[in-house]
């Protein structure tokens, strides 16, 4: 009996765990940087940026890279690591470069 409970306590948490897995930050916006930082970030780089959104708990930069790459940039809120580059071609199809998020 107390397998088949055990068993079943997994199966019905297994979804759960997989929900939050898709989730991207958990930061307290008490940590986050400003979103001038954001910018600063993306200015450095020499990205040009069309606007800065948050998505998923992370700050998204859409814009172009220095050579005028069409990009999508994810931003942790605490440190302005870069998660994650989408690049985009005039097809709007995309080529991912960075971390794996979930490592």
């Amino acid at each position: 009996m107390r397998l088949v409970l055990t068993i079943l306590a997994f199966v019905a948490a297994f979804p759960v765990g997989s929900a939050f897995a898709d989730a991207e930050c958990f930061v307290p916006m008490v940590d986050w940087k400003p979103r001038e930082a954001v910018a600063a970030l993306a200015a450095q780089k020499g990205w040009t940026v069309r606007r800065i959104k948050i998505d998923d708990g992370c700050y998204e930069i859409d814009g172009t890279d220095a050579q005028g790459q069409r990009i999508e940039a994810t931003v942790d809120p605490a440190t302005l690591e870069i998660l994650e580059i989408e690049y985009r071609d005039d097809d709007d199809h995309q080529r991912r470069e960075g971390k794996n998020r979930h490592d």
